[in-house]
């Protein structure tokens, strides 16, 4: 899925893991589904925790207006000092948990 800040997140490199292993098309695209989730919410989570109760209001209704609306990052960039650094490092943290969950299912599948 398309998101405003999926320029920041680059989920490439678990893909191509995911392609590793070995399990079926459907269970690598089920994988694949909950580790966007997973991002998502880790994104989301980040942005509410550092937007202000008032914004909260105004960022959900232009999120469900448009999820992948450029114009997000803009209003969160105004609101939460260096929030693209904030995603970006959150995400890359989960990247790394989910890279080592995934090489522990090769060695044990």
């Amino acid at each position: 899925m398309s998101y405003f800040y999926s320029h920041l997140i680059g989920i490439e490199i678990i893909i191509i893991a995911l392609d590793e292993l070995n399990l079926s098309d459907k269970h690598k695209e089920h994988l694949a589904a909950l580790i966007d989730s997973t991002i998502h919410q880790a994104v989301l989570s980040i942005i509410f925790a550092k937007l202000d109760p008032k914004d909260r209001w105004i960022f959900i209704e232009k999120f469900q207006a448009d999820m992948a609306d450029k114009e997000l990052m803009n209003f969160l960039s105004d609101k939460i000092d260096n929030i693209e650094t904030e995603i970006t490092m959150v995400v890359e943290e989960l990247k790394m948990d989910l890279l080592e969950d995934i090489k522990e299912a090769k060695k044990h599948g």
